[in-house]
């Protein structure tokens, strides 16, 4: 449909109709049938086993955890406490998927509270959910790290409890050397 001016008693602009084309009568053959590929060339990155997941707190954003040709994902949920954690695990897992080891670093931020008993069953409640949802897993509970002490300022940030790039690199060795021993 297009529009053009035109002067006249309608108004400056006219409505001009296109033609129709002829139609093909059904006598004529049926177009020809192309073969289109449907393979979806990103679909084996999809497919790949993850080998091992981290999944915690803030205190995993800048972990870099290697193995030797695996690959390894991280999952950090700042702020989140042992339940919230556990409440992710069966996105993140997802029950299909085969994944060697799974490395859980959560409680920092229950630490504050000094309430063990119910970290422990927090903890309990964490690793179950890890063993339903994927039961050929091999869980690693790595403990929450201790808050800022004195006499190690290079291992954490101001604030005390986030680990500082030497405390994080260390905690990344911890975890390869860990994942490379299972």
């Amino acid at each position: 449909m297009s529009f053009s001016p035109a002067p006249g008693r309608h108004g400056p602009w006219v409505h001009q109709q296109r033609k129709k084309l002829a139609r093909p009568r059904a006598t004529t053959s049926p177009p020809p049938v192309f073969e289109i590929s449907t393979r979806n060339r990103f679909a084996p990155l999809r497919m790949t086993e993850r080998n091992a997941v981290i999944v915690g707190d803030s205190i995993v954003r800048h972990v870099r955890a290697t193995l030797v040709e695996d690959k390894v994902h991280i999952h950090c949920f700042p702020g989140a406490r042992v339940l919230d954690v556990s409440a992710q695990i069966p996105t993140i897992l997802k029950g299909d998927e085969s994944i060697g080891a799974v490395v859980l670093h959560a409680g920092v931020n229950e630490t504050k509270l000094r309430q063990t008993e119910t970290l422990k069953r927090d903890f309990r409640s964490l690793i179950e959910t890890v063993r339903s949802t994927s039961p050929a897993t091999t869980i690693i509970v790595s403990e929450p790290l201790p808050t800022y002490r004195r006499g190690h300022e290079r291992l954490f940030r101001a604030d005390g409890l986030h680990p500082s790039r030497v405390g994080v690199e260390l905690l990344s060795d911890n975890i390869s050397r860990t994942l490379c021993s299972i």
